[in-house]
Parts: structure tokens; C-alpha cells; sequence
């Protein structure tokens, strides 16, 4: 059986605003980002995701924002400019969306793949087991 490598960073006081998760082997790394969500802690989640992909590279990404709150537009940018052509030159292709309940948090997700549906393929959902069997039936 695969070990599990897991990640978490946490806000000032201590709570979790970001977790991020792959089996030792797997292609999938799950990302679970937790309540509001500002511009450190989306460059935070970000540049860990760099930093995963740097040292065990993958090519699928399920990226859950099911639990945030609110907007995180301030970051889009970044994401844009920096993040997204970073993770591509790594080797990631296929990013899987589960998109919050939240309205604004929704609308910043539709924002952000308006800005690098060039640089993978995207798809959103409202189920993570979706996300996920669609990233299992892609690529390698």
C-alpha cells in the first residue's frame, strides 16, 4: 500500500487554510482549501503546490474549493502570471475544480480558468468524486 504524504498550512492563530495530499506513487495530488481566503494564503497554497510538483512531479491536480468563503480575486493575477505557467513547466495538465457553494468564491474560480484554460485542461465540479473519476480517466 501507497504511503500517504500530506501538508497542511495554517493561518497566524492556527487554523487550516490549506491541505494538500498525495499517495507516495500516486498522479493525483488533492488540494482542500478551508474558509476565507486572502492573497499570502492563495500565493501560500500556491507556491507549496510548486514546491510538491518540483520534488515528485504529477500531471493531475483535484483542487477543492468546496469549503471556502467568499472571493479571492486579489490573487488572480499571480495565479495567472506566475503560478499557472510554473506548474505547467512542471509538468501538470489536467486540473480538476470542485467549486464552492459560495457565489463569489464560485465567480473568482470561472475568473481564474478564463485566465489559464490555455495552460491545462480544466474542468469544474460539484462533487469531488467526479473530480476525481475524471482525473483517474485522463492522461497518465
Amino acid at each position: 500500500m501507497d504511503q500517504v504524504w500530506q501538508v497542511e498550512l495554517k493561518r497566524v492563530f492556527g487554523e487550516v487554510y490549506f491541505r494538500a495530499r498525495r499517495a507516495t506513487f500516486g498522479a493525483i495530488v488533492y488540494g482542500h482549501w478551508y474558509g476565507a481566503q486572502s492573497e499570502e494564503t492563495v500565493k501560500g497554497g500556491g507556491h507549496k503546490y510548486l514546491e510538491m510538483i518540483r520534488e515528485e512531479p504529477f500531471t493531475k491536480l483535484l483542487n477543492s474549493n468546496e469549503h471556502v468563503i467568499g472571493s479571492w480575486d486579489m490573487a488572480l493575477e499571480w495565479a495567472e502570471k506566475e503560478w499557472a505557467p510554473q506548474m505547467r513547466k512542471a509538468g501538470l495538465r489536467y486540473l480538476a475544480y470542485v467549486v464552492p457553494t459560495s457565489i463569489y468564491a464560485t465567480m473568482t474560480v470561472e475568473s481564474l480558468i478564463q485566465r489559464i484554460g490555455d495552460e491545462f485542461e480544466i474542468r469544474t465540479f460539484d462533487d469531488r468524486r467526479k473530480a476525481e473519476a475524471w482525473l483517474q480517466s485522463v492522461g497518465t
